[in-house]
């Protein structure tokens, strides 16, 4: 898992382009321990940059992240137990700094730490070798921006776990960004489907271009064409002027298909030349229109099954599902609930303004003995709700909402285990749409809009579960 990680790291870099604005000029090096009479030399000579020092043991006590060194230089040959424990520490909670080891030449801990840095020596090293692989990784300074822009962008997109399944689905999102082929991403509701989606488009070349994204479910069937393609003067009543459609728009940068599924099947049909020949008619145009754009689609329903069901064309099927991407569901990866509860609280404080608010032991493990139908929006959610409400720094089991408890087991022979997963996601839904009602007091229109949803698609959410905007009046 440590070495995907890694991997994961290497594969993203290599896709951020070389040329960032505004590079610095002058690089801070930290060194723990040291220095040892071969390197003041070699870092002296490095230009443009500063070496400071620090001790093992306070390394140890991760005072390594209470400054923003460019680059971290980890001398540790000869070995004793401090590096070995900061380095099991490493692999534990990684560094996002670059980082060089030099390490001793017996080999005794080169396996398991060359995992766990971006590049190492064998000490001694030879004349300049030490100052060449310095000037490497710092790379003139954009590669250690990219890295930390990426970092930032896949965190504060809500990318977050270390669990195997969701890093092996990291690392082949900068694989995807390289190509202009169709990419589908399936998954429950709230696993991050187009938190992936906009990770592919900022981790390619098209990241300074549109990112458009579309609520399949939220298109009238009459407007479909006219939305996606546009139409010109004349097209039909009321068409007073040309009007580009959603794909022009987005040009050659990235759309996004959410919800595809929803999409009736004459609109499905009309979506097969935009992706087998790139072209496309705008209503009422007597001529096609060439794009560039990048198609991404998203769904949260078995689309194989939606195929064999005829309710989704499979020629269409087959040309989106090029490349795959299916995102585990949350309680599958509950490993990862407290990294991202910790990550959360983190963006709520920034967000709030207000001092980051930590979980107790009994609101921890409550959080992770539920099983998240609504996966990793629930629990943000729940989350920002509790910090909202709670008095203290500290959330406590109580001022956990009554939904996150343990869910109930279902009796053997009750129901089968799509039918107690459709049940449980229907129970989570009409409480999600009650709470933003109540939040909201009873207005619809700011209700969906903190549910990040269109007015008519969190109407039809209502009218489902038979819940009245009422409910929120009478929260007041």
């Amino acid at each position: 898992m440590i070495r995907s990680s890694r991997q994961l790291r290497s594969q993203c870099l290599s896709q951020i382009k070389e040329a960032t604005p505004a590079q610095p000029t002058h690089y801070r090096v930290l060194g723990v321990d040291g220095p040892l009479p071969w390197c003041r030399g070699e870092l002296a000579a490095t230009p443009n940059c500063t070496c400071e020092w620090t001790e093992w043991n306070d390394a140890l006590r991760d005072q390594l992240r209470k400054v923003s060194p460019d680059l971290l230089l980890l001398i540790a040959a000869p070995p004793c137990p401090t590096v070995d424990a900061f380095f099991r520490r490493l692999a534990r909670d990684p560094l996002v700094v670059p980082t060089l080891a030099i390490l001793p030449p017996d080999g005794s801990v080169l396996e398991s730490v060359s995992q766990l840095v971006d590049d190492f020596i064998i000490a001694p090293p030879r004349q300049g070798e030490l100052q060449h692989r310095i000037a490497k990784l710092l790379g003139g300074g954009p590669k250690a921006a990219a890295h930390a822009q990426l970092t930032r962008e896949l965190a504060l997109a809500g990318l977050v776990g270390d669990h195997p399944a969701f890093v092996r689905i990291l690392a082949q999102l900068p694989l995807i960004a390289r190509t202009d082929s169709p990419t589908l991403i399936s998954g429950e509701t709230g696993t991050g489907k187009e938190l992936c989606a906009r990770a592919i488009h900022h981790l390619g070349a098209r990241r300074h271009l549109p990112f458009v994204p579309v609520d399949c479910a939220a298109l009238p069937e009459h407007l479909f064409e006219s939305e996606m393609f546009g139409h010109v003067r004349g097209a039909f009543t009321d068409a007073y002027r040309d009007q580009k459609g959603l794909v022009a728009l987005a040009g050659a940068g990235t759309l996004f298909l959410d919800e595809i599924d929803s999409l009736s099947i004459a609109a499905q049909t009309k979506l097969l030349r935009l992706l087998h020949e790139r072209t496309y008619r705008p209503v009422g145009s007597e001529r096609f229109v060439h794009t560039g754009v990048k198609i991404v689609a998203a769904s949260n329903q078995d689309l194989e099954r939606a195929v064999a069901d005829k309710t989704f064309r499979s020629d269409l099927f087959f040309r989106l599902n090029v490349l795959r991407l299916k995102l585990p569901p949350l309680r599958e990866r509950s490993s990862d609930i407290g990294v991202l509860a910790s990550h959360f609280l983190e963006t709520l404080a920034r967000e709030l303004g207000a001092p980051c608010k930590t979980l107790s032991t009994a609101a921890m493990q409550r959080l992770a003995a539920y099983d998240w139908p609504g996966n990793v929006r629930e629990l943000y959610n729940v989350l920002h709700r509790s910090v909202v409400l709670s008095a203290g720094r500290q959330i406590t089991r109580v001022d956990l909402p009554d939904r996150p408890v343990v869910s109930a087991p279902v009796e053997a022979g009750e129901a089968t285990f799509s039918e107690a997963r459709a049940r449980t996601v229907a129970s989570f839904e009409k409480q999600y749409v009650e709470d933003m009602l109540r939040r909201s007091s009873g207005n619809v229109t700011r209700a969906a809009e903190l549910a990040g949803k269109d007015r008519r698609v969190f109407g039809r959410l209502m009218k489902r579960h038979q819940v009245n905007r009422d409910i929120g009046r009478t929260a007041d």
